[in-house]
């Protein structure tokens, strides 16, 4: 898009989520001048509008309406997950639930009407089978992209009205109660069940039971039929297995594995313990220690669900190993980190040539499990400094495979964003691919200034140099696939987009597996590496980091632990912040 000159445009979120962060670096990188304000109250948002005077405020990501004391002075976008004509807060959810096959996004002028005001841009897509979240963070996300690119460009060329098109027919849905997702363990079959877990996918959750407690359930996975011919005589609502932390729950035709699991809290209290999203099998431990593991093979069917999975491609001598490894939200957990590292000491057994670390199809990796950290809070004999060690050192154990695996060459794929130490692990690796609609947040600053570790003080430098990695760790905001690989971050940035982006990769990993100079690149980054080694081991940098992050974990200030509890209990921001607000 070319505009005829940047505009000024606000961003006004209720958080800043994937979506408004994508918004966000996307339409800097087009010459706009943005703001953010968090929507906290209407005399802030009006405040906003006076200090920065935006020709535009744009609302991505909202629970309110925009007062009119604003839409009246300016003009109000807001975009909605919908098409034109749906009404309502639960827009997605509906969607997911009903099993529509097609859906889009609306831009709309914000006035004194819950999402009906005039249409400024639409944009539509294909539903496929998957959670509210992974639809919102790709579909919804690009669509979005592409009609706030229309809306912005006719305001940029001098439009103040929206395009005279009759105002589309108005089809009002309420709030998604818990109510019309309920489980019906006894008559539900396993379509129907995990339609209704994707559908609350994230928040709230679906309110049901785990061994008579109430919680809420998410992140559901279809089981295979092998996996259930052990369990032929159980009933149907019964908890079966445990593996990766799930639990497998009995369906009237088949089963599911239940990922995660919530706690209900009692009407008008605080967050109590264990309150909020947790691997379902960790949550009810006392409880899931009577249940059978069923671990599974890294090398299975593609019907068999797992956190891990690895496939290899190619002839005898140009051979290209796959290791994905699909965690819940990129999160990485002590035991998730354990457990990836053995797998990539088993796959590094393989005789392959190019290994491709997969991550997660949603996210790469987000570091470290701050909800699992958050737990230790609450045991009495654990602790959130303790568990934050533990998963430190474990997130760099994993990195530390990466960087010793030298008789190989190795590619972080980034299918997902990736952020904080889940965007350095990546950088572990000799070459990082991604797609355009990938957004790093490669800092650590946003949760409560913390220092990080995972070997970022050899990784950054070594490809942006000592001030660009300083820079870049400084700047604290979202930047794009696109923008990484043109300052040197990442190595590749596929044009193409999301869709056919693995198949490309792996035709991309085959050549490079086959490719004639293949042992005498190798040769190079083991000089390399070893020229490195000699100069400063990576045991130092690994010590350096950990005594800063000691500080974090340890220490008198509680800036981490503070905003590492207000982020895993959702608590309401009191304030947007400075890199955020630049009109602050």
């Amino acid at each position: 898009m070319n505009d005829r000159a940047g505009l000024r445009i606000l961003l006004l979120c209720h958080s800043f989520n994937s979506l408004s962060q994508r918004l966000y670096a996307e339409l800097r990188a087009r010459g706009h001048t943005l703001s953010v304000e968090l929507d906290i109250h209407d005399r802030v948002t009006e405040e906003a509008v006076d200090k920065f005077c935006p020709d535009l405020v744009l609302a991505p990501f909202l629970k309110r309406r925009i007062p009119a004391s604003v839409w009246e002075r300016v003009v109000c976008l807001v975009v909605h997950p919908g098409p034109p004509g749906d009404q309502g807060p639960s827009a997605l959810d509906w969607a997911v639930l009903q099993g529509q096959q097609h859906w889009g996004v609306t831009v709309l002028q914000a006035n004194g009407d819950y999402d009906a005001g005039p249409v400024w841009a639409e944009a539509h897509f294909s539903m496929r089978e998957a959670t509210k979240g992974d639809l919102y963070r790709c579909e919804v996300t690009q669509a979005a992209l592409q009609a706030v690119d229309l809306a912005v460009q006719r305001l940029a060329a001098g439009h103040r009205d929206p395009p005279a098109v009759p105002a589309p027919a108005a089809h009002w849905q309420p709030a998604m109660r818990q109510g019309d997702r309920r489980i019906h363990w006894t008559v539900d079959d396993t379509t129907t069940v995990l339609a209704k877990l994707r559908s609350a996918d994230g928040q709230p959750g679906v309110l049901d039971a785990l061994w008579g407690q109430a919680c809420y359930l998410g992140d559901g996975h279809s089981a295979s039929a092998t996996s259930l011919l052990e369990f032929k005589q159980s009933t149907s609502g019964e908890l079966l297995a445990v593996r990766d932390g799930a639990l497998l729950r009995r369906t009237c035709d088949g089963g599911v594995w239940i990922g995660q699991a919530r706690r209900v809290d009692p009407p008008g209290t605080e967050p109590v313990q264990a309150s909020f999203k947790q691997t379902a099998a960790d949550l009810f431990a006392t409880e899931a220690a009577a249940l059978p593991r069923r671990p599974v093979a890294l090398e299975r069917p593609d019907d068999e669900w797992g956190e891990l999975r690895y496939t290899e491609h190619g002839p005898a001598g140009a051979r290209v190993g796959c290791l994905a490894f699909e965690f819940y939200n990129g999160t990485m957990s002590t035991n998730r980190c354990v457990r990836l590292r053995e797998a990539l000491l088993a796959v590094r057994a393989r005789p392959t040539q190019v290994l491709l670390l997969m991550g997660g199809a949603g996210f790469f990796s987000n570091g470290i499990d701050l909800n699992s950290i958050e737990a230790a809070a609450h045991d009495t004999g654990d602790s959130a400094a303790d568990a934050s060690w533990r998963n430190i050192n474990a997130m760099n154990d994993v990195a530390l495979t990466v960087l010793e695996t030298i008789d190989r060459w190795t590619v972080s794929v980034l299918r997902g964003n990736a952020g904080a130490g889940g965007a350095f692990l990546a950088l572990a690796a000799d070459e990082v691919w991604a797609h355009e609609g990938v957004v790093l947040n490669p800092h650590y600053k946003n949760m409560g200034n913390l220092y990080g570790s995972e070997y970022w003080t050899y990784l950054l430098p070594r490809r942006l140099g000592e001030r660009g990695a300083k820079d870049l760790m400084a700047q604290r905001l979202p930047l794009l696939a696109r923008k990484a690989s043109e300052m040197g971050l990442i190595d590749h940035c596929d044009s193409e987009g999301r869709a056919g982006f693995e198949v490309r990769c792996l035709a991309r990993a085959l050549a490079l597996a086959s490719s004639y100079n293949g042992l005498e690149r190798l040769a190079l980054k083991q000089a390399r590496r070893a020229e490195d080694e000699a100069r400063r081991p990576l045991t130092h940098y690994r010590e350096q980091e950990l005594a800063r992050m000691q500080r974090n974990f340890y220490g008198f200030d509680p800036s981490y632990h503070v905003a590492r509890h207000h982020f895993v209990h959702k608590l309401p921001h009191a304030w947007t912040p400075r890199h955020l607000a630049v009109h602050r």
